[in-house]
């Protein structure tokens, strides 16, 4: 892309920019939009770390004593289900703010 159609695209833009008022409403949309990518990237960090400790955790606990592995993998199968509710529930929250606060406003 050379400079001139660059230049031609930022004027695009500007006058674009400049004729679309901005009032409360489109704030408060930005702000769901924006709230919801946070809840969901936030929200998957401390399940994705939670699920791998206990995962590293379940295999040196079999490696150590193989035959409890049946009941190492039961445990370390709960522990992921309850670490992952930490995700769905910024999911439901994430999608609350795209698809029922956002068109509201």
């Amino acid at each position: 892309m050379d400079i001139a159609h660059a230049q031609e695209t930022a004027k695009a833009v500007v006058e674009t920019a400049q004729a679309m008022p901005i009032d409360g409403r489109v704030i408060l949309k930005a702000a769901c939009y924006l709230s919801a990518g946070l809840c969901m990237g936030i929200g998957a960090i401390g399940p994705g770390v939670g699920e791998g400790y206990v995962g590293g955790r379940a295999c040196e606990g079999v490696a150590r004593q193989p035959e409890l592995q049946g009941q190492i993998t039961r445990t370390m199968l709960l522990a992921d289900a309850i670490a992952e509710t930490t995700g769905i529930y910024s999911l439901i929250i994430a999608i609350l703010l795209l698809f029922v606060i956002a068109p509201a406003i």
